[in-house]
């Protein structure tokens, strides 16, 4: 009985590790969240651990930071190994025939289990290509993971086993109300990460059952992946700059799903610092298809005067400012800068008061952080909702679809657009009736899901923005 590969069970990890964003409960005043920027922040950078790549690669695709999984017994009878296409080198035991973004390991208890790891949202297919560190906008996060999951349990004799699954599930079981999306590409991983704050103790981590603080909405604001080629300029974590300080202590938070002491985090947080030192090594893909060169000098030069304040210089005089922008400026949906689960209230001052807090600090700002453009050719789609389909569209604001629906291909992309193919639909989700229709449909109309603001773009004449386009092919 084969369930595919899982990819629901990378809830727990969903970029909890990395450069992500927040999910709303619009309490704009809560802790953590300043009254609104009214001009746009430089934000300052902090000193980071030093570490080594290679070690944290090595880290990154072998250790079982997660800390809890499906044993290794039913694994390779429900799931099996992955495909050639699917595999990553330099991997030990079991690892060595699974996909990319799950990893087999150890627990405490001796049973070996196989667990999502950050490549779950942190790689993706891209031309028929697996890009480490490209951020995963085709995973399906709409149903429940739990109910996959527990069908294991019929492969299962060994009563430590049980064990061990029973917890997996059960901890899956505890974020899934609040995890589910309106649409297929989008990720709630800040719902998750403020569920798993509410059961625990922020001192010991110990788990409880009944929920220690209030849980966040069941409304899922949606946020899209960023690359993780991005760490290597940004200052701050996260689309409101809500993580600083301390990266690597940041990233150790992919624990928070199973590891129930703060001695064990420590263990992990250990070499986190060479996995961070991975992620801050890793470059953007290379364009594959073929430049006007003639037409992205002229789109260099537009840039250099329309986007450069915010987005950064390229090539020998490369310069980022790290610069986060006002609602008020940028104009893209407010939901997610309005206040936030993970970054908000509560689950700010458990992470600033818990171990995490040590050495890294939420803050968030009610605002958000531009990107660098490196590699931004390979991250449609586009804001921090994944609301755009191409660049194109992003600079011509009103050529946007309100509801639109892709193949999810990672062959159907389209150059001339630096985007996927998307056909615009006359109608939404609530209109249609297939559920397995519905998912597919970007529905801007939906909380967090609007296609608004960053119209910078629709001042610029048309052959200024296909210049622009051009030139974004070479960063």
């Amino acid at each position: 009985m084969k369930v595919g590969y899982f990819a629901l069970l990378a809830i727990p990890f969903a970029a909890i590790a990395a450069n992500c964003a927040s999910n709303a409960t619009m309490a704009q005043n809560d802790a953590g969240i300043d009254g609104g920027a009214e001009h746009p922040m430089s934000i300052a950078s902090s000193a980071q651990r030093s570490g080594d790549p290679a070690k944290g690669y090595d880290a990154l695709v072998n250790e079982g930071y997660v800390g809890c999984g499906m044993p290794w017994t039913a694994w390779s009878k429900v799931i099996g190994a992955a495909p050639e296409s699917q595999r990553l080198s330099g991997r030990r035991g079991h690892s060595e025939q699974l996909a990319y973004n799950v990893t087999a390991f150890k627990t405490p208890s001796g049973v070996e289990v196989v667990s999502p790891n950050c490549l779950s949202c942190h790689a993706a297919m891209l031309q028929d290509k697996l890009v480490v560190g490209l951020g995963n906008s085709s995973q399906d996060y709409t149903s429940d993971p739990a109910a996959n999951a527990s069908l294991a349990m019929f492969f299962l004799t060994d009563q430590v086993e049980k064990d061990e699954l029973n917890k997996f599930v059960s901890r899956l079981q505890a974020v899934a109300p609040y995890t589910k999306t309106e649409t297929i590409g989008v990720n709630p991983a800040d719902n998750v990460a403020a569920v798993l704050f509410a059961h625990r103790d922020r001192k010991t981590f110990a788990w409880s059952d009944t929920p220690l603080l209030a849980l966040p909405p069941k409304v899922v604001v949606p946020v899209d992946v960023p690359p993780w080629w991005r760490m290597s300029k940004k200052n701050a974590m996260f689309y409101t700059a809500a993580g600083r300080g301390d990266h690597a202590r940041i990233m150790t938070a992919a624990s928070t799903l199973c590891v129930d002491s703060v001695e064990i985090a420590k263990s992990i947080d250990a070499y986190f610092g060479d996995v961070r030192a991975y992620v801050a090594s890793i470059k953007p893909p290379k364009y594959p298809f073929a430049v006007d060169e003639t037409l992205a000098a002229k789109g260099q030069r537009v840039f250099g005067n329309q986007c450069s304040r915010c987005h950064g210089t390229y090539g020998e005089a490369a310069f980022y400012p790290n610069l986060l922008l006002p609602l008020a400026d940028v104009g893209t949906d407010p939901a997610l800068a309005s206040g936030a689960a993970q970054f908000a209230g509560e689950y700010v001052t458990w992470f600033n008061e818990s171990f995490f807090g040590e050495t890294s600090n939420l803050k968030s700002e009610t605002g958000y952080y531009a990107p660098p453009l490196d590699g931004i050719w390979a991250t449609a789609p586009f804001l921090h909702n994944g609301s755009v389909p191409s660049i194109a569209a992003l600079l011509e604001s009103k050529t946007r679809p309100t509801y639109w629906t892709r193949s999810f291909d990672s062959n159907d992309y389209n150059p001339s657009i630096l985007g996927w193919n998307f056909t615009a639909l006359e109608s939404g989700q609530d209109a249609e009736q297939d559920p397995a229709k519905r998912i597919r449909i970007y529905d801007t109309t939906k909380l967090g899901y609007a296609a608004t603001g960053h119209t910078f773009g629709d001042a610029l004449s048309a052959e200024e923005r296909s210049a622009v386009i051009e030139y974004l092919k070479t960063l």
